[in-house]
């Protein structure tokens, strides 16, 4: 299994975080096997995109809360590093508190 879950939905509250707080929060690794996806569904057109990640962040988002790590951001980005056979990544990780 690629992911600890597949979701549909974001369980977490509502974080309001911008592009740029984001980009302030340092990447750390990430085992893909904790993650739990927001999303059910992926776009092809995105995971086979040269440039998918040219318009966005370098780094997947997640958001760690009540002890899960939250895949917001970046599905085609961990998919793809999955598919080369990596069990980690590097991610931006918001911590919520409960």
């Amino acid at each position: 299994m690629i992911f600890k879950t597949i979701g549909d939905g974001r369980p977490y509250p509502e974080h309001s975080l911008s592009h740029r707080d984001w980009a302030a929060i340092p990447p750390r690794q990430v085992r893909l096997d904790t993650l739990i996806t927001t999303k059910a569904v992926l776009d092809l057109h995105s995971l086979l995109a040269k440039d998918s990640t040219f318009y966005g962040d370098l780094f997947p988002h997640v958001v760690q809360w009540n002890g899960e790590l939250y895949l917001e951001d970046g599905l085609h980005r961990a998919l793809r590093a999955a598919l080369h056979q990596r069990s980690v990544l590097h991610a931006r990780v918001l911590e919520l508190q409960d």
